[in-house]
């Protein structure tokens, strides 16, 4: 998408990579702009909006890299942060000798993605305050108050590189997450994502968090491995780290990955088939990584055969055997904690709702969301968390009465190779806590059954 600011940020890359000078070197300016409006007990609190550009320099020496950012567009401050960058990578190399980061990448077209809203990208304060007031009304009318947030952001990027690669994209994200509380404490979720803000009905996102909040005392739950439906939100959870887990190409090759020796191998039940794929329908698309590689499809586990995992330029040099970098780098030169896929899309099956999924259980969990999850044990893909905002009984094939949110531990391939069925519909699965600069992704899924998930508090 070629926006009215694609030419300013393009001719910033170009200025900063010509103050890296000759040898290996890429300047990448990222540009947001974003609004935050969060909320509790039914009233704003804080109103934040967002107007950066930020240009990130590289360089390489002798398969090193060194990297330097700045807010300073002027010449004096690009010249500073590039012998910052410089100094750096010189550094490294006299320090450690030959470096194993195999250069830069080469041009390469990439195809464009339908990804920004122009009306999205406009940030009217007004679509926000309208929003807050919808779920505000929704939650009223059910003796409830509202917690949570709404955002929308805008961010360009922009890629200036001494191999010739000049990349431009732009792209829009909406948020809108709503926790619905009664006055005991009790909570229920409702959350929608989007390139578009207009997609986000603030009303029908409040009316599915409060229709998740116990109307009765909550039953205790005890440890044991229970059949469970997952809703999106909890499967999305799952996914993303499996993504870092699995399909982490530097774990991969270190030999700390949960697929690592697998590929080739079953791994989840037939029914899961499971992409990287950045141009589906309601992902957050791309058009290029942070080394200006093009984004593709990439089949990741088909009919439950593990097939692959996604690299940037560095780990796909360590891989060897002429792998090639997959697009999928989170920063300039590579991220030192590796590639991940953030565009999986998971595809659905026959069920028609999650009803339909609760109706062969006899005695079970229904699952909304997950929450404090984080990794036991990296080869299995071994996490723990808990279930928050809506987990219920499934007796008799029905969902039931609310239960008491409970402690899980088990292995995400684990939950995949018991999936018994999946709804035909999916959602994306998203987060909009920004740490750092903006950067929307994740994941299109199903709500799925699998025959069981380890309950351990």
């Amino acid at each position: 998408m070629i926006t009215a600011g694609a030419e300013r940020v393009l001719d910033l890359a170009e200025r900063a990579l010509g103050h890296l000078g000759g040898g290996d070197a890429q300047a990448t300016v990222v540009l947001e702009r974003s609004l935050f409006s969060r909320f509790a007990r039914s009233r704003p609190t804080q109103a934040t909006a967002v107007d950066d550009t930020t240009v990130m320099l590289l360089r390489i020496h002798d398969g090193h890299p060194g990297a330097a950012s700045t807010n300073d567009h002027s010449d004096d401050g690009l010249r500073l942060a590039a012998r910052r960058a410089d100094a750096a990578a010189r550094a490294a190399a006299v320090a450690g000798g030959p470096g194993d980061h195999p250069g830069l990448a080469d041009p390469e077209p990439a195809r464009a993605h339908d990804g920004f809203d122009l009306a999205t990208a406009a940030l009217d304060p007004a679509v926000a305050g309208a929003a807050l007031r919808a779920a505000f009304d929704v939650c009223a009318e059910q003796g409830l108050e509202a917690f949570g947030l709404w955002t929308a952001g805008h961010v360009e990027t922009a890629i200036a590189a001494s191999t010739g690669v000049r990349a431009h994209d732009a792209a829009t994200d909406a948020y809108l997450k709503v926790i619905a509380r009664d006055g005991t404490g009790r909570t229920g979720w409702g959350v929608a994502a989007s390139t578009a803000a207009r997609d986000l009905d603030a009303g029908a996102i409040a009316h599915r968090a409060a229709a998740k909040v116990p109307r009765t005392e909550p039953v205790e739950i005890p440890p044991g491995d229970y059949p469970v439906v997952l809703e999106p939100d909890a499967v999305g959870e799952l996914l993303q780290f499996l993504g870092w887990l699995g399909f982490n190409g530097l774990a991969h090759v270190e030999g700390r990955g949960a697929l690592t020796g697998r590929l080739g191998t079953l791994v989840a039940a037939p029914s899961i088939n499971l992409s990287d794929s950045p141009r589906f329908a309601r992902t957050l698309p791309r058009a290029f990584d942070f080394e200006g590689v093009p984004k593709a499809p990439l089949p990741l586990i088909q009919d439950g055969v593990a097939h692959a995992v996604v690299h940037d330029r560095r780990s796909a040099a360590r891989a060897g055997g002429g792998t090639r970098s997959t697009g999928h780098a989170l920063a300039p030169g590579g991220s030192p904690h590796g590639p991940v896929p953030t565009n999986l899309v998971l595809i659905g099956g026959g069920a028609a709702d999650e009803r339909e999924l609760a109706a062969p259980i006899e005695h079970g969990l229904y699952v909304t969301r997950l929450w404090y999850v984080n990794p036991v044990h990296e080869r299995s893909a071994l996490l723990t968390g808990t279930t928050r905002d809506g987990t219920f009984l499934i007796e008799d094939g029905e969902i039931t009465r609310p239960a008491q949110d409970v402690r899980f531990t088990d292995s995400i391939l684990r939950v995949l190779e018991g999936t018994q069925a999946l709804t035909a519909q999916q959602r994306l699965v998203s987060e909009a806590d920004f740490y750092g600069r903006r950067f929307a992704f994740g994941v299109v899924c199903p709500a799925l059954r699998a025959a069981g998930l380890r309950v351990t508090a």
